[in-house]
């Protein structure tokens, strides 16, 4: 049994090694990528950047430089890529916002005839600024607490006016922040979204190579993938038209 003690103590402290080594080497890698840049040497430091990323780590810092590194090499695409994945992770951070604003400013085709509803807007805007294991954390410690007064109220007989005030107000910032945590989940990870990374994006009538163009998509633009056929997406541009893309064209974010 001792011997078997020692050998799972042992593996755990060769893993525990073998992270830490691990970890050391993504910093410096990390520090390298960002000399690169700092030198205006973008290509390398993109190049070192998607090393960090192909070993697993993800950071809203990585993709936000990554983001800046494909921004000053000339890649649009890419780099509102990788801006809106860092902003997934860290949906507050102004400098992610404001350069994710900036670089989308730089797309050569704007879709015309873009009617936003003010609806949709202003619910998006509200669950916006938060991480979704935060919005998350918030609805299960309000459920916890709405548990607690319901408990006192119904289990222990305190029937005391402030203890049914303050379940009244609990119960409704439980049913806010779990109606946040559902929009947020179906906004951001249910809905499927893809930015065109491709210098030329033809959008087609059908899931064909025979298929009529109907419009030259540019570099830059998000949309949402509805469907897919082989190798095309149906896709769902800000403007409501649709229509079908190459996958190789678009970045799923």
């Amino acid at each position: 049994m001792f011997k078997n003690i020692l050998t799972g103590f042992m593996t755990g402290l060769v893993l525990l090694c073998y992270q830490a080594v691990s970890r050391a080497s993504t910093d410096d890698d990390f520090l390298k990528a960002n000399e690169f840049f700092q030198n205006k040497d973008y290509s390398r430091a993109i190049a070192l950047y998607q090393n960090i990323l192909a070993s697993g780590v993800e950071s809203a810092p990585l993709y936000f430089n990554l983001g800046n590194a494909y921004f000053k090499n000339g890649d649009l695409g890419q780099a509102i890529l990788y801006y809106m994945k860092a902003r997934r992770l860290a949906p507050s951070d102004d400098d992610i916002l404001t350069n994710l604003e900036f670089a989308r400013q730089f797309t050569s085709i704007r879709m015309e005839g873009v009617q936003l509803n003010p609806i949709t807007t202003f619910l998006e805007s509200l669950v916006a600024p938060y991480r979704l294991d935060t919005l998350a954390w918030w609805s299960s410690a309000l459920f916890i607490l709405f548990f607690v007064f319901l408990s006192l109220h119904y289990g222990l007989g305190f029937r005391s006016d402030w203890i049914k005030i303050v379940t009244i107000v609990v119960l409704v910032m439980l049913a806010v922040s779990s109606w946040m945590t559902t929009y947020k989940y179906r906004h951001d990870y249910l809905t499927r979204r893809a930015v065109i990374i491709a210098p030329e994006c033809p959008v087609t009538s059908g899931p064909y190579e025979q298929s009529e163009i109907e419009l030259e998509a540019a570099p830059g633009l998000v949309v949402e993938i509805l469907s897919e056929s082989g190798t095309y997406y149906n896709v769902l541009f800000e403007n409501k038209r649709r229509g079908w893309i190459k996958k190789e064209l678009v970045a799923e974010i």
